[in-house]
């Protein structure tokens, strides 16, 4: 069961399309358009999408850059001791208290397609093409390092966020893109993020990424090199089905006209609770669920209610993932992280 596409919210401009030739068949146009709102206060502006389709196997890059982000990046911060958000009870019941959780990754297909977002990756010497993006004013502009081969989630016939990530080892960056379809010798996109691993930059605010929250889609995958190691040591991405204007640090981008502020926002952070046992589950999920408690979930795109993201591999054993699903919203507690923030437009925590 994939989680459905949704339709983003244009809150204040039409963003113009870069132009690239190219003699293939243009792709459909796309389901959701970002927009930027005119004024950003402590987190607004606008664009909004939803979570997809995925595709083959994540591999963990060689020596020299493991994937993980700095030391003191809000991905890989502790939240255990944080305090509970004064209005996590309503926001958890906006999400569906009684709903499940639901692992988005795993090995095999689904209705075709592997089941995660999928990362390709590239040597350092991968060659750089154009890409034209939807959205260029919060785009990276290119080149990307993108093969015409690379995997798109969901599958080359896929037509929903169809999300595509260059992982350059050499460099230790990873290039994403929303929307790709490949265009000539390059590839059209709705919009495109280049994230540097070794460094704590945040997006421009009022920026979107290759999600609406304007946050790395990587940083957020569980990869099951991860879990093979023993220990996941990041925050994990997650969706939920309709957030509230305005975003929460370190998300630098909106998807909502909303105001309730029953609602979360995308970079809304929230963790298991220490009082949900996870010692009954099989290896694979329970790495999972303690990761969930130490280190959260970040809510990043809109989707299927509490749907984790992570990497197809043929490793992954579904019926062990399954048991994820035995967590409810009412496992789950919003957490204030002001606490760790030192700058709003980087992503180091406070020590």
């Amino acid at each position: 069961m994939r989680a459905p596409l949704r339709v983003l919210a244009l809150i204040g401009f039409v963003a113009v399309l870069g132009a690239c030739g190219g003699a293939d068949p243009a792709p459909p146009p796309l389901a959701s358009p970002p927009s930027a709102s005119p004024s950003v206060t402590a987190g607004t502006d606008a664009l909004g999408r939803g979570p997809a389709r995925p595709t083959p196997t994540a591999t963990r890059p060689a020596a020299g850059c493991t994937g993980a982000l700095p030391a003191d990046n809000v991905w890989r911060a502790d939240v255990t001791r944080l305090p509970v958000h004064p209005r996590s009870a309503a926001m958890v019941a906006s999400i569906g208290a009684g709903a499940a959780m639901h692992p988005d990754f795993g090995s095999g297909t689904w209705e075709g397609a592997p089941i995660g977002i999928p990362v390709t990756v590239v040597p350092g010497g991968q060659k750089k093409v154009d890409v034209s993006f939807e959205y260029a004013s919060e785009s990276d502009r290119g080149p990307y390092p993108i093969p015409a081969d690379a995997k798109v989630e969901g599958g080359p016939q896929a037509d929903g966020d169809r999300h595509v990530i260059a992982f350059d080892k050499t460099a230790c960056k990873v290039y994403e893109l929303f929307s790709a379809y490949p265009q000539g010798g390059g590839w059209r996109a709705g919009s495109g993020a280049v994230f540097d691993l070794r460094a704590n930059k945040l997006r421009p605010s009022g920026w979107t990424s290759a999600d609406a929250s304007g946050l790395s889609i990587f940083a957020g995958l569980v990869r099951y090199e991860e879990v093979a190691a023993g220990r996941i040591d990041h925050a994990i991405r997650i969706t939920v089905p309709k957030t509230r204007t305005g975003f929460t640090w370190p998300a630098t981008h909106s998807a909502s006209s909303a105001t309730d502020a029953n609602l979360p926002q995308l970079g809304q952070r929230l963790r298991l609770k220490s009082s949900v046992s996870t010692s009954s589950m099989p290896k694979q999920a329970r790495i999972v669920a303690e990761a969930m408690k130490r280190y959260g979930v970040i809510v990043a795109d809109h989707g299927s209610p509490w749907f984790i993201s992570g990497a197809p591999d043929s490793h992954w054993d579904n019926d062990a993932l399954r048991a994820l699903k035995s967590l409810t919203g009412a496992d789950f507690e919003v957490v204030d992280t002001s606490a760790l923030i030192t700058s709003r437009t980087s992503g180091a925590v406070r020590r």
